[in-house]
């Protein structure tokens, strides 16, 4: 990863946590944009169209109605992302004016890229504001999107982003330095791992929990962000968000926090496979045994029904499912073609109990997941 010449544009994407954009009381922290803007335009410069990913709309809407504690119910929340995310915008708009840019808002939610036409929309309006030299700030639409204050952050729509512009790089500007061998806040010890090559059980073991009041997500949510842009081919760094520089250093390719490399890949990631790993929630897990993991990772074949062992969660055929091992290591993700109902009476039955069933007879005839609808994460 190196800087680029003049004339050879590339695509980066910057996503912001609450944690990163409030100060310590859990306020926006409006200098803090100035320093961002400055970065920004410095990266403009060496030839990168950047995409701001923010969070803080919660937090700038709390700030307005002048409640001081983060609220708990739903209604509140939204009602604070309602009357934070004008200010935010505002505040980018006055922060980046100021040095020469002109930014956009981009509001997106889990239903507008669960649907595939309203995702590749959504790609070519980004495409199309990168064009006219804007700098666009995406967040989610927390007003609405129920799912995302509940369970999530924006390390996921900072991933989404990333692949629906096919992006160069993704920094994640964070509370902490990067990804540690263990949590840095309860061991002094634990060191910094500063390159990723290959996210398995080992990384996913040692991400930790959200480490603030403020940002809703945690070390979790960007190992499974840069689980998929490794797939997609686009690497991913993590960095302490208020190290002075940390972005222009990040595009650069200077060490800074924690490197996601992503190298070449054996399997063929396409647009729509990236709309899969990305643009709708997983509604069920489905476990195979060793010899349908080999067949997926190894062979390039599609998940058949006879691999499958258990089923958790209710999804419909059609529905996104994650595709774990024994282990429960979650090591693709795909498009089921059969409900969970159907797909937990065939677990654990062989080829021949399944053809000889006549509700189950159509599970040996096609794949549950087929090749070209299947994402591996390794």
């Amino acid at each position: 990863m190196t800087g680029v010449e003049a004339g050879a544009p590339r695509r980066l994407v910057v996503k912001i946590g609450s944690s990163t954009l409030t100060t310590a009381d859990g306020r926006p922290d409006y200098a803090y944009l100035g320093v961002l803007a400055e970065q920004v335009a410095a990266v403009r410069a060496a030839g990168w169209q950047p995409v701001i990913v923010s969070s803080g709309a919660i937090a700038c809407g709390l700030e307005a109605l002048g409640i001081e504690e983060r609220p708990t119910d739903m209604p509140s929340l939204q009602a604070a992302a309602s009357v934070g995310q004008g200010t935010l915008s505002a505040a980018y708009a006055e922060a980046f004016g100021a040095r020469g840019m002109l930014t956009s808002t981009v509001l997106l939610t889990r239903r507008d890229t669960a649907d595939r036409t309203a995702y590749l929309h959504a790609r070519d309006t980004l495409m199309r504001l990168l064009e006219l030299g804007v700098v666009p700030v995406v967040n989610e639409n927390d007003t609405v999107s129920v799912e995302q204050i509940r369970f999530g952050d924006n390390d996921t729509l900072g991933a989404l982003v990333g692949c629906l512009i096919d992006a160069d790089l993704l920094v994640i500007l964070s509370d902490i330095d990067g990804l540690y061998d263990d949590n840095p806040r309860r061991n002094p010890d634990a060191r910094l791992i500063e390159r990723v090559e290959r996210i398995d059980r080992s990384v996913m073991a040692v991400a930790g929990e959200a480490g603030t009041a403020v940002g809703s997500g945690g070390m979790i949510t960007k190992i499974k962000a840069a689980r998929v842009l490794m797939a997609a081919g686009i690497p991913m760094v993590i960095c302490q968000g208020r190290r002075p520089g940390a972005i222009v250093d990040a595009a650069a390719g200077r060490a800074v926090g924690t490197l996601f490399t992503a190298p070449e890949r054996p399997h063929a990631i396409t647009p729509r496979k990236l709309w899969i790993a990305l643009g709708d929630a997983a509604r069920g897990t489905v476990t195979v045994d060793a010899g349908a993991r080999d067949a997926l990772v190894r062979g390039g074949k599609s998940l058949l029904a006879v691999g499958v062992r258990a089923v958790e969660g209710s999804f419909e055929a059609d529905d996104i499912v994650d595709v774990a091992d024994g282990d429960g290591h979650v090591f693709a993700r795909g498009r089921a073609a059969a409900s969970s109902d159907l797909l937990a009476l065939a677990a654990g039955r062989t080829r021949e109990e399944l053809a000889a069933n006549a509700i189950l007879a159509i599970l040996d005839e096609r794949p549950v997941i087929h090749r070209d609808e299947l994402v591996l994460f390794e």
